[in-house]
Formats: C-alpha cells, structure tokens, sequence
C-alpha cells in the first residue's frame, strides 16, 4: 500500500512555534504563518513571491494565484487567516481558512467535511443502539422472541428477599407428629443407645446382653424358689376331701 500524505488531510493536525507567541499580533501574524516548518503553508503562494521581493502586501492584489489574507484578529488570542485563488483584483474564490487560538494554528473544517462527520457519528450511535438491543433478544421456538435485560437480574439480587413469618404448630399437628414417632420407633427399633449425655451410643444388643443374668444364678435362685414351695406345701398337709353331692 503507498503511504499516506500527511497533506491528504490536515483537519487532524495541528502546528505551533512557541518562540513567536510572546511578540504574535496582526502585523506579524502572517509572517508566522509562513514559516517553512508550517504544514499548512504553500510555498508556491503569492506571498512567498511579495516576501523574496521584499514588497508591500498591497501588491498582492495585482496578481493572479493562491495568496493568504488575514481575515479576522482579535489580539492576542484569535487570529483568521484565509486562502483564496485570486483571479482579478476583483474576483477571488475562497479555497480554506485557518484560525490561530493561543498561536496553535488548526485548519477550519469545510461544510462537507462537517456534515461527514456529524453522519458518521449518528449511523455509529444507531449502530451501537441496535447492537445492544439485539444482545438483549432471546428467541425459543416454544416461547417466541422476548427481551432478557440485565438490569433486572440485578435489581433482583439486590433486593432483599422478605422473610416469611413461621406460624407456630397447632396442638392436632403436634399430637400427630408423637403419633408417628411412635410407630416409626416400633417398625424400626433404634440400632444405638445413648445410655448418658456426652457418652458414646452403645449397641442395643451389647445392652440386653449386659441386663441378662448369669446361668448360674438363675439357677440358685430356681433351686430357691422350688424349697420354698415344697416347704409352703408340708406346713399345710394334704389337700382335705370333699363329700361329693349326689
């Protein structure tokens, strides 16, 4: 690709020479402006002709070509200096201005370069509008289209979710809890036993094996309760007979 002139477009660029900005009034706005380090300077001008000839400006008129006039000052801030093809002393047509602020001097935008850039500003806005909008679009075959904005995920999250007030149990619905406890703890006994708080559950069938009594115990205490009987027995003789009804 060639590269690009930096003469193509000069509505982007800018040029100072700090040096001259202290003594910058009307009579030397146009010698500042013709410095050779100034891009927006045409070399080729009828002033550069006047200048080498060491002629008064009033001679301009009488000459056929591009020249720069000073169109406008307002010292020590702003200067307007203009462009023009002179084609009689009469006629000319204006070819560009250039405003000195500060003495930063800048090249005034034409009305076309104006209106360009107003377009594309307002067809980028359009553009970035119609792109969020379409980010926004959700489309299902069952649902159809529908808009799924983020703001309202958020104003969900920060709201706060209000809490429900717990209604206290009736007394059916207590009774009826107890009730099926109840008939839990009997369909499926408890496999652990907590016999104290703080000690570690102990299985119910080590605890019914602790609770059974030793054999030989049990039987002492058998052979006890068989001499108790037959004594009860000899201390009260035999049975008495009955007569029998006939």
């Amino acid at each position: 690709m060639a590269a690009v002139d930096i003469r193509d477009n000069l509505l982007g660029i800018s040029w100072v020479d700090s040096s001259w900005i202290p003594i910058l009034n009307s009579g030397s706005v146009l010698d500042y402006f013709s410095e050779r380090s100034n891009p927006f300077y045409d070399r080729t001008c009828n002033n550069e002709v006047v200048k080498m000839q060491r002629l008064t400006l009033e001679h301009l008129n009488q000459m056929v070509g591009i020249e720069y006039i000073l169109l406008h000052a307002q010292e020590p801030i702003l200067f307007i200096i203009r462009k023009q093809q002179r084609q009689s002393p009469a006629q000319v047509i204006p070819l560009a201005d250039y405003y000195i602020i500060a003495g930063v001097i800048y090249q005034a935008p034409d009305l076309g370069s104006v209106i360009n850039s107003r377009v594309l500003t307002a067809v980028h806005g359009i553009q970035s509008a119609f792109d969020e909008a379409m980010s926004y679009c959700r489309y299902h075959p069952s649902k159809g289209y529908w808009w799924h904005f983020k703001d309202h995920e958020e104003q969900d999250k920060v709201k706060p979710k209000a809490k429900r007030k717990e209604e206290p149990s009736s007394i059916f619905q207590r009774q009826r809890v107890d009730a099926l406890l109840v008939d839990l703890r009997q369909k499926f006994p408890p496999k652990f036993v907590q016999q104290k708080s703080g000690e570690k559950p102990v299985p119910v069938d080590q605890t019914k094996k602790e609770a059974e009594p030793i054999p030989e115990t049990v039987k002492s205490e058998e052979k006890e309760t068989t001499k108790n009987v037959q004594q009860t027995v000899s201390v009260k003789g035999p049975p008495e007979k009955r007569m029998r009804l006939q």
